[in-house]
């Protein structure tokens, strides 16, 4: 969503801690997986068990296919930190349970039909009611979760772009640039500085 402002961490931890009900672990590993491993929210929606749970177990990395990419011109594989594991492994535990669950359901599945994905407005709905829970404010979305990665991911980088570009799998660094927020009271204080 263009114009979507990332989260700062704090925000992040209330978001996270604010999921309840019924699919309280499914939305929390939703959002986590997004805010840790920057994919759009379609190629959140295209993961599928087999994709993410082999062997017993949770994959260190997960590929998302080229079909299911922005362009479509290739794949992006991104290593999994031990909370979206964490997270995935509660998650998959309660959605293996559910019947005729195998390696080629989505793992955040709609309830509309048999092994379909969420669509995009149902992510957004519940992370809007996330989002006013935490009272949080401005223009928040679902696109938010990776705006929030490009911003963290940049600034553990040492505020590289290069590597930055990379762990979003931008082809252009413009469209790097495009994602980060520069504080204007960081650069108010540089400016100061001089």
């Amino acid at each position: 969503m263009k114009g979507c402002r990332p989260l700062t961490e704090i925000e992040i931890e209330k978001v996270i801690e604010s999921f309840k009900g019924r699919y309280a672990l499914r939305d929390k590993a939703l959002f986590i997986l997004g805010v840790k491993t920057g994919y759009r929210i379609s190629e959140i929606l295209s993961i599928r068990l087999g994709d993410v749970y082999q062997n017993g177990k949770i994959v260190d990395r997960v590929t998302v296919h080229r079909r299911n990419m922005k362009k479509k011109t290739e794949g992006r594989t991104v290593i999994l930190n031990p909370m979206v594991k964490a997270s995935l492994r509660h998650w998959i535990k309660e959605l293996k349970a559910w019947p005729d669950t195998d390696e080629n359901t989505f793992i955040f599945q709609s309830q509309k039909g048999k092994n379909k994905p969420m669509s995009r407005i149902q992510v957004w709905r519940l992370l809007e009611s996330a989002y006013k829970v935490c009272k949080l404010h401005g223009n928040l979305g679902t696109h938010s979760m990776r705006k929030s990665f490009a911003n963290i991911i940049y600034e553990k980088l040492e505020k590289d772009l290069i590597r930055t570009q990379k762990a979003l799998g931008h082809k252009n660094v413009n469209s790097t640039v495009s994602y980060l927020s520069f504080r204007q009271e960081d650069i108010d204080e540089a400016i100061m500085s001089i």
